[in-house]
């Protein structure tokens, strides 16, 4: 874990409101994993005084990617930052996706900003194995590409792709799926992950989901992001040190 200044070099807006910053790291850049995720203190200002978590959408060479959408004072703060200016980070910190594994094809399922972490899944995937992505958001607006593979696209509203939510657009594959050996990894909001243990549990699929919450730390001093654990040997976990990637069997989402 470091705790590093790293230039910006740009900013970029890829979706309405949402924002993709690229910043110069080698330290991070060579070490971080796939859903991992930085602390990031966005002025050095009291307020708002506490970092903000990101996962890193991409690493290529000595630069990181990060991706967000603007919620509040901090995350506006950061898409307004000056290109040349440092950020002070925190990290890498948390456990990312287990890639391994004797699956053939890799489900990518994301929700709106539940794209995020999934551009460097797919770098570290892509030749490995087979990629399908399934993406959703409530229109057109919400739904996130960036840098996936082979996507197939759900929107709440029927404005992009098929009509419906991310789940039904995976129900509507299911016949690909049943007939491969898959690993699902999934991010998004956690109405869409609830679904998701569901689907994945009903038809024995494999799966890890990033998770998010409010932190403060990002290290496990503070206890202040518990998630609650399906095992009796540990009733809570902490989604900062513990995850914030689970298999969907061992937390209660």
């Amino acid at each position: 874990m470091f705790i590093i200044n790293s230039p910006l070099e740009e900013i970029l807006e890829i979706n309405p409101q949402i924002f993709l910053l690229k910043v110069f790291s080698p330290e991070l850049a060579a070490v971080i994993k796939p859903g991992q995720f930085l602390n990031i203190r966005v002025t050095n200002r009291t307020s708002p005084l506490l970092r903000r978590p990101f996962s890193v959408c991409d690493v290529e060479g000595d630069h990181l990617y990060l991706m967000f959408n603007i919620t509040g004072e901090g995350t506006n703060m950061l898409a307004h930052k000056p290109i040349g200016s440092d950020l002070d980070i925190l990290g890498p910190l948390g456990n990312g996706f287990n890639l391994e594994g004797n699956y053939n094809t890799a489900v990518i399922v994301a929700g709106g900003l539940g794209a995020a972490p999934f551009p460097y899944v797919t770098r570290m995937l892509d030749g490995k194995k087979k990629i399908l992505s399934f993406v959703g958001g409530r229109s057109r607006h919400d739904v996130i590409t960036y840098n996936l593979k082979n996507e197939k696209i759900a929107s709440d509203d029927g404005s992009l792709g098929v009509k419906g939510n991310v789940i039904q657009l995976l129900e509507q594959n299911l016949p690909i799926l049943q007939n491969d050996r898959i690993k699902v990894f999934g991010c998004g909001p956690n109405a869409m992950l609830r679904a998701l243990k569901e689907f994945c549990l009903k038809y024995n699929f494999e799966c890890e989901v990033s998770t998010e919450c409010a932190m403060a730390c990002g290290f496990g001093i503070c206890q202040g992001c518990p998630i609650e654990s399906t095992k009796q040997s540990d009733k809570y976990l902490l989604v900062c040190t513990d995850g914030p990637v689970f298999n969907i069997k061992d937390v209660v989402i």
